[in-house]
């Protein structure tokens, strides 16, 4: 083991042990690239009585790792209570009130200043409730999506109930032969004989 003078030294608080700066910086280092927030002694037996500090480390690690260290600690404060911006490109980390209740609740980003629907975590889906939207499969709920999903229920389209294309009888009966081949009622959905063109549900 070398001597270091006490000036390349960093003492670890509570626990008081000594080590050289420049290994705590790339121990700090290799902690931060796991994403820990806290980062315990170095010494094994420690036994994580001892953390090294972030302010004792200013000068011997990066300002770039400093600013991730105090995010990881923000994060790791927030617990349970931590959100992230719905938009890919923003992901700030955001404080979840916890009163977004049953209601749709639209919040504006502090950093991106968009808005997004804070019970469901998503961009703001205007004009369709949370419970509504929470049903949509995971390839229906982009903006074109639902303003299509509310064109569809203007119009009093129909879904096929087999390939879920939107469908709309232009003339004649209820009985609906999608281009997927299965054959359908317009007004309830439900399936219907190719031969009869009978639906059971209203008896026509």
């Amino acid at each position: 083991m070398e001597t270091v003078p006490g000036t390349l030294k960093l003492t670890v608080g509570p626990c008081g042990h000594a080590f050289c700066s420049s290994c705590v910086a790339q121990y700090v280092a290799a902690k931060l690239g796991e994403n820990f927030a806290r980062v315990e002694c170095p010494d094994t037996g420690c036994g994580g009585v001892g953390a090294v500090d972030p302010e004792s480390c200013r000068g011997i690690i990066s300002p770039d790792l400093l600013e991730k260290w105090g995010l990881l600690l923000c994060e790791s404060a927030l617990g349970a209570k931590k959100v992230y911006c719905s938009y890919k490109e923003c992901s700030a980390p955001l404080l979840a009130d916890g009163e977004a209740g049953a209601a749709a609740i639209a919040e504006a980003c502090p950093h991106c200043h968009r808005l997004f629907c804070a019970k469901c975590a998503v961009p703001w889906h205007a004009d369709i409730g949370c419970r509504e939207f929470q049903q949509l499969g995971q390839d229906e709920r982009g903006r074109e999506d639902i303003l299509l999903r509310q064109l569809a229920g203007r119009q009093r389209w129909q879904r096929c109930p087999k390939c879920q294309m939107y469908v709309e009888k232009s003339e004649g009966c209820n009985y609906i032969k999608c281009r997927c081949g299965y054959s359908f009622c317009y007004r309830c959905a439900s399936k219907v004989s190719a031969e009869t063109h009978y639906c059971k549900k209203y008896k026509r």
